[in-house]
């Protein structure tokens, strides 16, 4: 204490006159403060630390006594423990998860293959079937074509020749009547120059089909007739007409026997002509309808059989696309 009270004392003569005083006073006030400070130091208090602090330094945490503390060895040990128990529960949270997401992934890539397998199926089903289906019709179409063609084409031959013959019945049935008319116009004549005559009775009942063109036919049944009107066997007069009857074999009934053939023989060579025209005119008919009906039903299977065609390339097509474009997403993904 004395050496820095020397010390002040020759601080304090240095300065000059204006400094001294000011010099004199602070080294008077410091004087008395060190000098309270040490007399009354027993009374000053020592504040020693009775918890032991927590709070982590560089020194604690790299010196060796930190490692000694009980307590910051159970709070370690705690901590390592709930760390490892969360990350213990985090890592079967994430397996969980992983499992989940894998049977999700494998149940989605299940369900792609199957979807895929059954559009596969599926398009090749459509594609097979459009195919068997154009092929089968058009071998339809070809069988409609060729028997088609064939069988109309002998139907009209076989139609032909009955639309003839049944022009030639129907004709001569026509010329039949003709003929037997003509006949019965004839004999009315002979009827009319007899008007009054005994013997007279009706000469048109003889004329049939089967005798309207025979003059000893037709006397042989005119006979027959007359034999209840007439008396050819006794003494008495025969009427004239009668006896018309009976000497008019060559001449009377072979006049109505041409007289009837004629008739026939014009009458059918007209209506044989135009008969053979209508029914044969009607069998073209027909048989161009149904020829018209068989190209169109051809057309129709042809044009069904084009559309399969066209399915099917179109299918065929977009499977490949389809399955180029997999083909090249399996190989990004394997890359």
């Amino acid at each position: 204490m004395q050496q820095f009270l020397e010390k002040q004392k020759k601080i304090i003569t240095k300065p000059k006159r204006n400094t001294i005083t000011i010099s004199l006073k602070n080294t008077y006030f410091f004087y008395c403060d060190t000098q309270f400070l040490f007399k009354n130091k027993p009374s000053i208090t020592q504040h020693t630390p009775t918890i032991t602090s927590r709070l982590l330094s560089e020194k604690d945490t790299q010196s060796s006594s930190y490692d000694k503390d009980a307590d910051m060895k159970s709070v370690k040990e705690n901590f390592d423990r709930q760390t490892s128990q969360r990350f213990e529960e985090y890592e079967e949270r994430m397996k969980e998860k992983r499992q989940k997401r894998k049977e999700q992934r494998d149940k989605d890539i299940q369900k792609i293959i199957v979807k895929d397998k059954m559009e596969k199926n599926l398009a090749e089903k459509v594609e097979k079937g459009c195919l068997k289906c154009g092929c089968g019709l058009g071998g339809v179409a070809a069988s409609v074509g060729l028997f088609g063609g064939l069988g109309i084409y002998g139907w009209k031959t076989a139609a032909l020749a009955t639309a003839k013959e049944a022009a030639v019945t129907e004709a001569t049935a026509l010329a039949t009547q003709a003929g037997m008319d003509a006949v019965v116009s004839e004999m009315n004549e002979l009827l009319v120059a007899f008007p009054n005559d005994l013997g007279l009775f009706d000469l048109t009942k003889i004329v049939n089909e089967s005798n309207f063109s025979c003059g000893s036919l037709l006397h042989e049944s005119a006979m027959k007739l007359a034999s209840s009107s007439c008396n050819f066997v006794g003494t008495e007069r025969t009427p004239p007409f009668c006896n018309t009857i009976w000497y008019g074999k060559d001449t009377n009934f072979v006049r109505y026997a041409n007289a009837g053939s004629t008739a026939f023989e014009k009458t059918l060579a007209s209506q044989k002509e135009l008969l053979k025209t209508a029914k044969v005119g009607a069998v073209e008919a027909t048989y161009g309808g149904c020829q018209t009906a068989i190209i169109a039903s051809v057309v129709a299977i042809l044009v069904i059989v084009l559309v399969m065609i066209i399915i099917y390339l179109v299918l065929r097509y977009r499977r490949k696309k389809k399955m180029k474009k997999k083909a090249q997403y399996t190989k990004l993904l394997n890359e």
